[in-house]
């Protein structure tokens, strides 16, 4: 079976241009197939100031209403997305910018309103991504890259979380392709002791992740990137590895640097 690198990069190297060209120029120089997720970073927020769009977050989750799903579309689905691709069509990558609304390729439902309204965002309907012409793109050399913005097949375009876009993309191509999904962010991996930036978990399983949520040694926001990362490797996904962008390179070969998933 193929190998295939599905990459997520955060605001961590969308907010600095140099970690941002840095970041793609070691991304172009992979040879194998991938795909690129990233996040949406402060650009969008920043950008809402000078608009007098004013953002909302609760428990580190922005609220999108009707303005900020206007905005976010403008920003990640344009600026940022469109910046990344010609960045990397520059690199010699013929790379393809695209949300979840393009030829349908990931259907989301809104999110239903229980104890808070997040807005216009979206839960993507597992099971219903385009894998056949995502697989299409790639066969054709061309990189995909995915704007953190699905859709709800109504005409309404969702914001939604960059790790979880990734995640879906591996399990519905994990069919088709040797994959190892790679989340790169501003830490060398899973730190056992969060004091200690060196202190990295090199493997987790099942029967570690409990051992270290038991004696809470995982920070609060590293726990949903390794349950994505998890329940990614249920449904078929060969290998998740959490690693610092910079060691991207690393990660990619059977010398990981960061923590391995499996």
């Amino acid at each position: 079976m193929e190998k295939l690198f599905i990459i997520k990069i955060g605001g961590n190297i969308i907010d600095n241009e140099n970690n941002l060209i840095s970041f793609l120029k070691d991304f172009s120089s992979i040879n194998e197939k991938k795909i690129l997720v990233h996040g949406g970073g402060k650009i969008a927020t920043q950008i809402g100031d000078k608009l007098g769009i004013q953002s909302k977050y609760l428990d580190g989750r922005r609220i999108t209403d009707k303005e900020t799903i206007d905005l976010v579309t403008m920003v990640y689905g344009g600026l940022i997305n469109k910046k990344i691709v010609t960045r990397l069509q520059g690199l010699g990558c013929n790379a393809i910018g695209l949300t979840g609304a393009d030829a349908n390729l990931i259907p989301a439902n809104k999110r239903p309103v229980k104890d808070i309204d997040y807005g216009f965002v979206g839960d993507i309907e597992t099971g219903k991504l385009k894998a056949e012409s995502i697989k299409l793109l790639l066969e054709d050399k061309m990189i995909p890259v995915f704007a953190p913005l699905t859709h709800d097949g109504h005409g309404q375009i969702l914001n939604t979380n960059a790790d979880t876009i990734a995640s879906a993309l591996a399990v519905s191509l994990s069919g088709e392709y040797e994959i190892r999904l790679i989340y790169c962010f501003e830490k060398k991996g899973v730190l056992e002791n969060v004091k200690n930036e060196n202190d990295v978990v090199p493997l987790i399983n099942k029967t570690i992740y409990q051992r270290l949520t038991e004696e809470k040694a995982l920070s609060d926001g590293i726990i949903p990137k390794v349950d994505n990362a998890l329940d990614a490797i249920a449904k078929g996904v060969r290998e998740v590895v959490i690693g610092h962008a910079d060691d991207l390179l690393q990660n990619i070969t059977d010398h990981i640097k960061g923590t391995l998933i499996q």
